[in-house]
């Protein structure tokens, strides 16, 4: 026996079960039929708008609609963002995120792939402060990934999105793209 090896005390010897012995009798945490499910949200609609992918042209939403160029989007609907770049963004570009109700839990703000300065995001973050809507300022890549994560725990939130002016694929991306493309001359035939 395991314990008697560990030189563990008696009384901790004596408290200790091997697993083989024990009997689990009644409804278990899982009765289910041995299979797992897995969701994957971006392809269930009904629990709310998310982000696919995005280019520098925009943006592809999980209910096949593309947005060109900027935008804020929501939960259940989405807006063209009449923004050109982050240095656009100010109080005026963001009324529309504090006339909402019911209030934000949170905006995301992507600024595309441009260097922020740290004035910029605590600008926007005082701005907002004052109606009490939490910030986050984060590159496009990373602000599309924290908006489908919110909206996935079903918290009330707003992205303001800005596409990339440059993109980095890396070499499996290539390949995958470079095989459905393909594939999709293939069919044209």
């Amino acid at each position: 026996m395991l314990a008697s090896r560990l030189h563990l005390p008696s009384v901790i010897r004596n408290l200790m079960t091997p697993l083989s012995s024990v009997r689990y009798e009644g409804t278990s945490t899982y009765d289910g039929d041995g299979k797992t499910k897995v969701s994957i949200l971006n392809q269930e609609v009904e629990s709310g708008l998310m982000i696919n992918s995005f280019s520098q042209m925009g943006f592809r939403l999980n209910n096949g609609m593309m947005v060109i160029g900027p935008m804020a989007i929501f939960p259940r609907t989405v807006f063209a963002w009449n923004v050109k770049n982050y240095e656009e963004i100010n109080m005026k570009s963001l009324s529309l995120f504090i006339t909402l109700e019911p209030k934000l839990d949170v905006l995301v703000v992507g600024s595309g792939d441009e260097p922020m300065t740290p004035t910029f995001s605590k600008n926007i973050i005082s701005f907002m402060k004052k109606y009490n809507i939490n910030v986050e300022v984060l590159p496009t890549e990373q602000a599309c990934t924290t908006f489908n994560f919110l909206v996935g725990e079903k918290r009330v939130v707003a992205a303001a999105l800005i596409p990339p002016s440059l993109l980095s694929i890396n070499e499996s991306e290539f390949i995958s793209n470079q095989l459905e493309r393909k594939r999709m001359l293939e069919l044209e035939d």
